[in-house]
């Protein structure tokens, strides 16, 4: 059961930003698992893809395109990852783009390919190709939501949220969609994303803006550990609402960064809350650091224990755990004396020793809610870092176990 995730109920057009959603016969329930979307010309695109070595075939044609031609339309599948296919993938997801290239007079380097999926079968990609005529007719800049249900494959609902400023004397439109609910750790965006926005913004700012936003929203997520082949976040800024450019000279950049950052948090966390199986949507907060980057090695560390895990989803106050955890992150010269642990507002260690006067009851209490905190204070510096993250249920895995039967 998602945690706290609501059911869609509108997402704002972009100006400039057409979508259609199709069924093509790749998911066996027969929902829709195509998507197309369509960029006007003079568009900004910034994109980030996964760094997993074994990259699937669409992340490797897409990075091919997006070196040569600013794109001008995206298709996306669910239903097929066409990861782990060889030379074979490289030239179905190219006969893809190509079949959509021919429909809207584009070269075959403006369309960008994306898969979500099953690993290791062969992407059928004469059923994409017969459906492309069909949902080029369908496009239209008010599908948002369509789009978000046609590229689900495990999530239990479409996923996605709009923002609105002003700069200007222009309103600003931001609206993003997001799938991912298992194989989900960041090593850059850790599942499919997109985002357009009809602001004017420069390129070079936009990849800049992406690489910034990514750090402490999509980049700061984990459900498993495991860091998908296909993982993509592409931002598509159109350019229809005739701003001033925006680039960090602009006055307004702070505002419109400020409104990215709170709609990436929003998208990543609504990943946390329909993770597979997920009881809970846990905050681990790390403070008192001596860089960033020890504080999510502790969080990650924490995050990624099936004994934490395990007793999240038991409800179970259990917080030798959570010591074990951060004892063995990793990080050197690690002081016990000085951490601090705290579920909630209740605080179990200090000074690396149990408080006195706790009571199990207390944390029972904070452990049995549906949103927690585990908030830990290293004592050794002045960083922080805060990862989001899910319980380990039964349900997560019996999902993974009959993936694939």
């Amino acid at each position: 059961m998602p945690v706290g995730l609501r059911h869609l109920e509108k997402l704002s057009p972009i100006k400039g930003i057409q979508l259609a959603s199709d069924a093509a016969g790749l998911k066996k329930s027969g929902a829709d698992d195509l998507v197309l979307m369509t960029v006007n010309e003079g568009a900004e695109v910034a994109a980030a893809f996964t760094q997993n070595a074994f990259c699937a075939a669409p992340v490797i044609v897409a990075k091919d395109h997006l070196a040569k031609r600013t794109p001008r339309a995206l298709l996306i599948n669910a239903g097929n990852a066409n990861a782990g296919t060889g030379t074979r993938g490289e030239y179905s997801a190219r006969q893809s783009c190509q079949a959509v290239a021919r429909m809207l007079n584009l070269d075959e380097t403006e369309v960008l390919p994306f898969s979500t999926g099953v690993i290791g079968e062969h992407l059928p990609v004469e059923k994409i190709c017969r459906k492309i005529p069909d949902i080029v007719n369908q496009l239209d800049a008010d599908s948002w939501i369509e789009a978000a249900k046609g590229i689900m494959t495990t999530d239990t609902l479409p996923k996605g949220c709009s923002r609105q400023l002003t700069i200007d004397n222009k309103t600003i439109t931001i609206t993003g969609i997001i799938k991912g609910a298992g194989m989900i750790c960041p090593n850059m965006a850790t599942m499919l994303a997109f985002i357009g926005t009809d602001a004017c913004v420069d390129g070079a700012a936009l990849q800049d803006l992406l690489k910034q936003v990514l750090t402490h929203s999509l980049n700061s997520l984990t459900i498993d550990g495991d860091t998908s082949t296909n993982d993509a976040c592409v931002v598509i800024a159109s350019g229809q609402a005739a701003n001033q450019p925006l680039n960090p000279s602009h006055p307004d950049w702070p505002h419109f960064v400020s409104a990215m950052q709170s709609l990436f948090i929003e998208l990543g966390q609504a990943v946390i809350r329909d993770a597979e199986g997920a009881t809970k949507f846990v905050t681990l907060r790390v403070e008192g650091g001596s860089t960033e980057t020890e504080c999510r090695q502790v969080a990650y560390t924490v995050a990624h224990s099936p004994l934490v895990k395990t007793a999240l989803f038991a409800s179970d106050a259990n917080w030798g755990r959570l010591l074990a955890a951060i004892g063995r992150s990793g990080l050197e010269h690690l002081d016990i004396n000085l951490i601090d642990l705290y579920l909630g507002e209740i605080n179990l260690i200090k000074g690396g020793q149990p408080v006195d006067g706790y009571q199990d009851s207390d944390g029972q209490a904070e452990m049995a809610k549906n949103e927690i905190t585990v908030r830990i204070v290293l004592g050794r510096g002045t960083y922080a870092a805060t990862v989001w993250t899910s319980d380990l249920s039964h349900e997560y895995v019996t999902i993974n176990a009959e993936y694939r039967t």
